[in-house]
Formats: C-alpha cells, sequence, structure tokens
C-alpha cells in the first residue's frame, strides 16, 4: 500500500515541447491533491508520467518506501478521461476483466456494481450505455480493485449533480481507509483537497490577470 508519494522538480515534455519544471508535490495516505491548469497545461501528463507511462525530462517522482516498478504494478490505478472500454463487451465482461486485471475478486466487482446502480445494466453492451453510464462503470473499477493510490482524469465528467455528490462520498471513503486521490479538474472536487496548479513556462512569466 502507498503511504506517501513524494515529487521533486519534476519536468515533463510531450511533442518535443516543455510543458512544466520544478513541480513539487508531497501527499500522504488520506489526501488529495486537485491538478489545475489550462487546457493543455500537462495535468494528464503528469497524471500519466506518475503511472510510469511518460518519462521524465527531470526531477523525481517516489512512492515512500516502495519500489516504483512494484508501486505503479501493484498499488495505483489510473482512470483516464478517456473510458477506454470496448463497446462490443457487456458491461460486466468489462468490469469483470479490468477487476481481475487489477487484482480484485469477482464479489468486489458485483458489490462496486451495486454501489454504482449498475447491477440492471451489466447484461447490456457497453455501446448502449449513456456517457455517464459507462463513467460510473469505469469508475467501479476503482470500488473493486484493492489499490490505494487513485489518479483520475475529470472523474466527475459527464456526471449528473447528484452521481458527483455520491462519488465524493466514495472519494471521501477511499481516503479514510488510508488512500491517496491525484485529480485533474476543471471543476472543484467534492473533498477537501490541496491544490496544485501547472503552469507552462510561459506562464510564469504573465502578470496576474493576462
Amino acid at each position: 500500500m502507498i503511504a506517501t508519494l513524494n515529487i521533486d522538480g519534476l519536468a515533463l515534455r510531450r511533442g518535443g515541447r516543455l510543458l512544466f519544471s520544478g513541480l513539487n508535490l508531497r501527499l500522504q495516505a488520506g489526501e488529495a491533491a486537485a491538478l489545475v491548469g489550462r487546457n493543455g497545461a500537462g495535468k494528464t501528463t503528469l497524471l500519466r508520467a506518475i503511472a510510469g507511462l511518460v518519462e521524465a525530462e527531470a526531477g523525481t517522482i517516489e512512492f515512500g518506501e516502495i519500489d516504483a516498478g512494484e508501486a505503479r504494478a501493484s498499488h495505483m490505478h489510473l482512470a483516464g478521461h478517456q473510458d477506454g472500454q470496448k463497446p462490443a463487451r457487456t458491461a460486466w465482461e468489462e468490469l469483470a476483466f479490468w477487476t481481475r486485471w487489477t487484482g480484485g475478486s469477482e464479489q468486489a466487482a458485483r458489490d462496486a456494481a451495486a454501489a454504482l446502480d449498475l447491477t440492471r445494466l451489466l447484461d447490456l453492451e457497453v455501446r448502449r450505455l449513456s456517457a455517464g453510464q459507462r463513467r460510473r462503470l469505469s469508475l467501479a473499477r476503482l470500488l473493486a480493485s484493492p489499490r490505494s493510490l487513485w489518479l483520475l482524469d475529470e472523474p466527475l465528467s459527464p456526471l449528473d449533480a447528484g452521481w458527483r455528490v455520491r462519488f465524493g462520498e466514495m472519494m471521501s471513503q477511499h481516503l479514510a481507509s488510508g488512500g491517496l486521490i491525484i485529480a485533474a479538474v476543471h471543476d472543484p472536487l467534492p473533498i477537501p483537497a490541496q491544490p496544485l496548479e501547472i503552469l507552462a513556462p510561459e506562464d510564469a512569466f504573465q502578470e496576474p490577470g493576462e
């Protein structure tokens, strides 16, 4: 279980362009961070770098006493802005596959489906689900998987107001159990979270309000 996340002096590039440099973040078990910034600033790239999918230009990402390889393979879950679900699979096939892949049980998958009001939809093909239902299916993977660090890319879109509140409760429960959450957002998270603004190098030289 990841108990701490330490990011020091991180710099990332995408497509040859420096997104940001000198980024620092400290998180302890039970804490959340909200990544904010303009579109293209690098919020998603930062999540992918923490997950080991993007190589850092400079700086370090460490997970306390847990080796980075083990942390990424067994202790974190990345829920991207795009759900990445196969349209021809049923909702149950999709949820069961990812739950097994991340070390969860069938019962955990069914409990997660019930918590997100998906039980009656499990026999439907993913292509027949609404955008909100597909997002809830993606979030069900988080509940079904025994992983402490949640990396979330715009997790509240396209949920309606009621489901935003309910998922906020689920995030609070995850933190209360010793989990950590890092979320890239445009709208405020429904839980206490330390803000981390992602600034491109050119933004650092702008006057306030520009």
